[in-house]
C-alpha cells in the first residue's frame, strides 16, 4: 500500500515539473514558487486523504485474508511510513522545482549527505541498538527529512531569489487546474 501511495505522489508531483518547466521557459520565474506552494497544498491534501490506509493497514490486510504475523509487521511499517509519506511531498516537489532551474548540484550534494546519514543510522539503530524494523524506519525518516530540510532552506533562504519570493496567498487561487493536472499525472504513473 505504501508503494502505491508513493507512486501516486510522485506522479502528482510530476505535474509540478511540467508547470515549473513552462514557467521557467516563459521567464515567469515568480510563478514557480507559487506552483511549488500549490503543489504542496494539493499533495498534502491527498496525503491526508490517504492516511486511513496507513492507520488501518493491519485490519485491511487481515480482512483480505493475510496471515496475522505479516499483517502485524505491515501495520508497524505502515504507521512508521506516515512521516515518509509527508517527506516525499517535500522531496519530490523541491527536487522538481530545483531541477527546472538546473540547480542539480544541491540535490546531489544533499542526497550524498542523506545516504551517509541513512547508512550510519541504519547501522546504529538496527545493529548496535537492535531496534529492528523500528530502527530502520527511524533512520529512513531522518535521512529523508535531512535532505528535505536542506532543500527547503536552499529554496527559502535566498538561493532562489528569482523563483521564490516567499509564501503567497496566490497559492490558494486557481487550485482546481493543478488538482486536475496532478491527479491525471498521478494516475498515469500509477
Amino acid at each position: 500500500m505504501c508503494l502505491l501511495t508513493w507512486q501516486l505522489q510522485l506522479g502528482m508531483a510530476s505535474a509540478l515539473e511540467t508547470l515549473c518547466g513552462q514557467a521557467f521557459g516563459a521567464k515567469e520565474y515568480s510563478m514557480m514558487g507559487v506552483y511549488l506552494q500549490r503543489s504542496w497544498i494539493v499533495l498534502c491534501s491527498t496525503a491526508i486523504c490517504l492516511l486511513p490506509l496507513f492507520f488501518f493497514t493491519g485490519p485491511i490486510l487481515r480482512l483480505l485474508g493475510q496471515d496475522g504475523n505479516i499483517a502485524q509487521v505491515a501495520e508497524i511499517i505502515s504507521i512508521w511510513s506516515i512521516p515518509i509519506l509527508f517527506a516525499f511531498i517535500a522531496s519530490f516537489t523541491t527536487q522538481m522545482f530545483l531541477q527546472a532551474q538546473s540547480k542539480n548540484v544541491i540535490i546531489a550534494f544533499l542526497a550524498a549527505i542523506s545516504i551517509a546519514i541513512h547508512v550510519f543510522l541504519s547501522w546504529l539503530l538496527t545493529i548496535q541498538f537492535k531496534f529492528g524494523i523500528t530502527g530502520a524506519m527511524i533512520s529512513t525518516i531522518l535521512a529523508y527529512w535531512v535532505t528535505n530540510i536542506g532543500q527547503l532552506i536552499f529554496i527559502t533562504c535566498g538561493w532562489c531569489p528569482d523563483t521564490w519570493s516567499g509564501f503567497s496567498f496566490l497559492a490558494f487561487k486557481d487550485l482546481w487546474p493543478v488538482v486536475k493536472l496532478s491527479l491525471s499525472s498521478g494516475v498515469m504513473l500509477w
